[in-house]
């Protein structure tokens, strides 16, 4: 039985869509509100990360470091081992693009509970080309000892992995969108740091997937579905630390494996989910995201047909998969 409730109009085509970085604002500033331990940070983009909302409701726990990324982690660290809880914000480009030795030494290093906003990752960020479309994050940030890596599906699940990791006493990386994208959850659907949630059951392939990608794979559940292929969606907001549990139980029951993400397949959602496998339940995997490529620049929507990271691209590939490739058995 499912237990993840979805967006009833998640099919429809009036349904409600809204970039992932506005849940991350208004979970900022309701954190805030909760703990005024919290501070923010900002590489001068205030307005484009949404932390505005948090520096109009609290300018004296705000501090505007000017485009110097470097200086975002180390400040952040130092007010971290005062005592505070610093999210330190940009887009994903920058943060960690451009200040990743820094977030390694003075936060991760010192174990100390920053939290790294990247905002505008993937190819989505449009027509602003190859330069700002943050692709390796994922791969960069979940390498680091320590550091906790969420990729929200929504904004409402956004809001609520922000409010999370400003609880955790960790350091983390939470990962957003710039365009707008449909809403999946709900305010009930749950949220744990560390959870997978499946989505849909199937018994054919399980298609595993993160942030703007999991919408994708639902669609693509539903035109495989008309070709007599059952697909099982799981979404994989938490990318460190793995729900290995979740992931290997699906395994098990479908025998076949795709992982989808809008980042480089090396590294990222991909590299973690075939070290899983490759570890304990060897399952025959297809990755799709980027490949070993940079970006270019069009609209959203041009970006993600011409990747392959749309419902009907995705089910084209995972359909060609499942015809060619044996599902898993015990003595693989």
């Amino acid at each position: 039985m499912n237990n993840y409730p979805l967006n009833p109009d998640l099919f429809s085509p009036d349904v409600k869509q809204e970039p992932i970085r506005a849940g991350f604002g208004r979970g900022l500033k309701a954190a805030a509100e909760a703990n005024d331990k919290i501070v923010a940070l900002c590489a001068d983009l205030t307005e484009s990360t949404q932390v505005h909302l948090f520096r109009e409701a609290f300018p004296s726990r705000f501090i505007e470091v000017g485009i110097a990324e470097q200086n975002l982690a180390a400040i952040a660290s130092g007010l971290a081992c005062a005592g505070k809880i610093p999210f330190a914000s940009s887009y994903a480009a920058f943060n960690p693009g451009r200040n990743w030795e820094q977030i390694k030494t003075t936060i991760a290093l010192n174990n100390q509970p920053v939290k790294i906003i990247g905002s505008h990752a993937g190819v989505t960020v449009g027509p602003d080309g190859a330069t700002h479309q943050m692709l390796e994050d994922i791969a960069l940030m979940r390498v680091l000892p320590n550091m906790v890596v969420v990729v929200p599906g929504d904004s409402i699940e956004a809001e609520k992995a922000t409010r999370a990791i400003a609880e955790n006493g960790q350091p983390s990386y939470l990962r957003l969108s710039r365009e707008k994208s449909p809403i999946i959850s709900t305010d009930q659907s749950p949220f744990e740091i560390g959870k997978a949630y499946i989505l849909r059951y199937g018994a054919d392939v399980s298609l595993m997937g993160t942030g703007i990608m999991t919408f994708q794979l639902l669609v693509a559940a539903n035109i495989l579905a008309e070709q007599g292929i059952n697909a099982e969606v799981v979404h994989i907001p938490t990318i460190k630390p793995l729900d290995n549990q979740i992931i290997l139980e699906s395994a098990r029951r479908t025998g076949r494996v795709v992982s989808v993400e809008e980042a480089q397949i090396n590294g990222g959602l991909g590299g973690a989910v075939a070290e899983l496998l490759s570890e304990q339940l060897p399952t025959p995997l297809l990755r799709i995201g980027l490949m070993d490529r940079f970006g270019e620049s069009g609209t959203p929507a041009e970006l993600l047909d011409f990747f392959g990271l749309t419902g009907p691209k995705i089910a084209e590939k995972v359909a060609n998969f499942v015809h060619t490739k044996s599902q898993y058995h015990r003595d693989y």
